[in-house]
C-alpha cells in the first residue's frame, strides 16, 4: 500500500484521536524565525485532517496545507474554513503543488518517514524561499516505557503491518545530516499524553498499520487495548509518556 493510501478509511479516527502539540512552544518557535518578516509564508507538507497546520494557524500568518488523501483533505478543508489564510491543495511531499521560491518554512507533522526523502529534498528546494527552512515534527512515543513496550507487543500480536511505531523509524538514527545540507537545530520537549479509555484505543486504532473494524483480528486488538489501559490506568485516565522532537535546518 503507497503512503498516499495508508490512512484511508482512518481518516475520522486520526482527526478525533491523534495527539495534537504544545501550541505555546510553537508560536514561540515560529517568532524565532518569522521575526521581521511581514509576509511570511508556511506551506505544511502531508497535513493530513489538520491537527498541526490548525496550531499554526493561530500564529495568523499565511499557510498553503498539502495533503494527498481525499479523506484526509475533505476533514483539513473543514476544519480550515475559518482561516482564510489557509490554502489547502491536492499535492504530494515530492509534487506539492506549490509554485517557485514562495515559502519561507516547509513544515511536516508526523509525515516525513513516509515521503521519498530525495524528492522530498527537491521538491523544498524548489519551494522554498532563498535562505528558506524545513521544519520536520514527531510526537514520539517513549521506546523505554513499560506501557508503551506492552502497546508495541499487542500491535505487533494482531496487527501484520505493524514495523513499530510511526511506520517503524528511530528518529534518534534517521540521517538527517544527508537530508538537511548545513546542519539543523533540534529541539526535544517532553510531551506526555494524557488519555482516557476511549482516546487510549482510538490513539492506536487510527495507526496505518490498525485492524479496521471488517477486520478479522479487531476485536482481540481493542480488547487487549482495554485490559492494557486497566493496568496502567488511575482515576480512568492514563498517562503514555510521549517526546516531542523538532528539527530545523536549511535545505541547499
Amino acid at each position: 500500500m503507497n503512503s498516499k493510501a495508508k490512512f484511508t478509511g482512518k481518516s475520522s479516527l486520526y482527526d478525533r484521536y491523534r495527539p495534537g502539540y504544545p501550541k505555546r512552544f510553537f508560536i514561540e518557535l515560529f517568532t524565532k524565525y518569522i521575526s521581521g518578516n511581514d509576509n511570511f509564508v508556511i506551506a505544511d507538507i502531508g497535513a493530513g485532517t489538520g491537527i498541526f497546520t490548525e496550531l499554526i494557524a493561530s500564529i495568523g500568518t499565511d499557510i498553503i496545507a498539502i495533503e494527498p488523501n481525499d479523506e484526509m483533505r475533505a476533514i483539513l478543508k473543514e476544519r480550515m474554513e475559518d482561516f482564510k489564510q489557509v490554502t489547502c491543495l491536492n499535492g504530494s511531499a515530492e509534487n506539492s503543488g506549490v509554485g517557485d521560491k514562495s515559502v519561507d518554512i516547509v513544515t511536516v507533522a508526523q509525515a516525513f518517514h513516509w515521503f521519498d526523502a530525495v524528492a522530498f529534498k527537491k521538491e523544498c528546494q524548489r519551494i522554498l524561499k532563498k535562505n528558506g527552512l524545513v521544519m520536520l515534527i514527531w510526537n514520539s512515543r517513549d521506546h523505554s516505557s513499560n506501557l508503551n513496550k506492552e502497546t508495541a507487543k499487542i500491535s505487533k500480536k494482531y496487527c501484520p503491518n505493524f514495523q513499530g511505531f510511526s511506520g517503524g523509524i528511530n528518529i534518534e538514527r534517521l540521517d538527517l545530516h544527508q537530508f538537511f545540507s548545513n546542519g539543523y537545530e533540534h529541539y526535544a520537549v517532553s510531551n506526555p499524553l494524557k488519555m482516557d479509555k476511549e482516546h487510549f484505543i482510538g490513539r492506536n486504532l487510527s495507526a496505518s498499520y490498525a485492524p479496521k473494524k471488517e477486520d478479522i483480528f479487531y476485536d482481540e486488538f481493542v480488547d487487549e487495548l482495554g485490559f492494557l489501559f486497566e493496568k496502567y490506568s488511575k482515576d480512568q485516565t492514563i498517562l503514555v509518556p510521549n517526546d516531542l522532537h523538532v528539527y530545523v535546518g536549511a535545505i541547499i
